[in-house]
């Protein structure tokens, strides 16, 4: 009954182990270590440094394991990244996954759920977004996902394959007991470089596009916290167990907040102003995306605690407090 978490010692990932192990599941972890570290994992989960491209790698660790399902994070993730360097994405998220799901059908591994992006919608026409709107990515990343969620559908229909699609908004917080969080040098999470620059890790953060058709011109996005977005990956992997059948879900609060709006969250936690720089748009970057919300509270398990941005924006700048940092040369966000 093992549970591999591929990209297990990353942001996302580490708190999956952590509600895993504090469920009692026990859970073996694949990650290269790329933007990941072994620091926040707890110390009794079997890790292995490597890629979900590497067949025989993947193989062994099913076997000896004894793995049943697999929760799939390990991605490369930067939108700017993906128009830029495009291939790599298509290697690393989607290539590298289908090496990994030949394996785990050959090994007779039957659960998988698998973490995909809002990303797929692109531009949405309508918001907040379903599941059934069309998917139409604007920046590789998203295509990266797409095509992995394509082969799911597709090997499900021809091996009998059970899996479950979670389509994260953004993700933010860490965990509320300081035992994880993002932690990646240079990560371009808004939240995170906030609560840097906040710090004085960074010198500055700056707001990409204040032209965009929302009430303040910045782009608006549905944050949900960490934590509850784990829980929700746990609820899709009880779902299976029980015999759900295969299933998309959006992942998300169904309420979004604005960049202007987060910078404020961000000095009420901290208590004082930090440097903001107005930049223009970055590509690859839509302007609203808000989850509709309504079959994943249907049909999963699942409720949310921690559905507050000043709550997620507490959490994040008490774990940023607790890691060691610099001033950097520049910001992103």
């Amino acid at each position: 009954m093992t549970i591999l978490v591929t990209g297990g010692a990353g942001y996302i990932g580490s708190h999956m182990v952590h509600e895993l192990v504090d469920a009692g599941e026990p859970v073996v972890v694949l990650d290269n270590l790329s933007t990941g570290f072994r620091f926040l994992l707890p110390g009794s989960v079997p890790f292995f440094a490597g890629s979900t491209g590497d067949r025989e790698l993947v193989t062994r660790i099913i076997a000896e394991h004894k793995v049943t399902a697999i929760i799939h994070f390990a991605a490369s993730i930067v939108v700017p990244d993906s128009v830029r360097d495009p291939l790599s994405y298509y290697l690393n998220n989607t290539m590298n996954t289908c090496i990994l799901l030949d394996a785990a059908v050959k090994a007779g591994v039957k659960q998988v759920i698998f973490s995909s992006t809002a990303a797929v919608y692109g531009n949405a026409e309508t918001v907040p977004v379903r599941e059934e709107a069309p998917t139409a990515p604007i920046a590789p990343y998203g295509t990266s996902k797409l095509m992995s969620e394509i082969m799911l559908h597709d090997a499900g229909k021809a091996y009998g394959l059970r899996f479950v699609i979670l389509r994260f908004f953004n993700v933010a917080g860490a965990d509320p007991r300081g035992r994880t969080g993002q932690s990646t040098p240079f990560a371009t999470h808004l939240i995170k470089v906030a609560c840097e620059t906040a710090l004085g890790k960074r010198p500055k953060l700056e707001v990409f596009g204040t032209d965009y058709p929302t009430p303040d011109g910045t782009c608006i996005r549905d944050y949900i916290h960490v934590t509850d977005l784990v829980r929700a990956h746990s609820a899709a992997l009880a779902y299976l167990r029980r015999g759900g059948a295969n299933a998309t879900f959006n992942c998300g609060y169904g309420k979004g907040a604005s960049v202007f709006e987060v910078i404020e969250a961000v000095r009420r936690a901290c208590g004082h102003d930090f440097p903001v720089e107005i930049g223009g748009r970055r590509p690859g970057d839509p302007a609203t995306l808000v989850a509709d919300v309504s079959r994943i509270r249907t049909i999963l398990d699942w409720r949310p605690q921690f559905q507050d941005l000043d709550t997620i924006v507490t959490h994040a700048l008490a774990w940023e407090q607790r890691l060691p940092g610099k001033k950097s040369e520049s910001a992103v966000a």
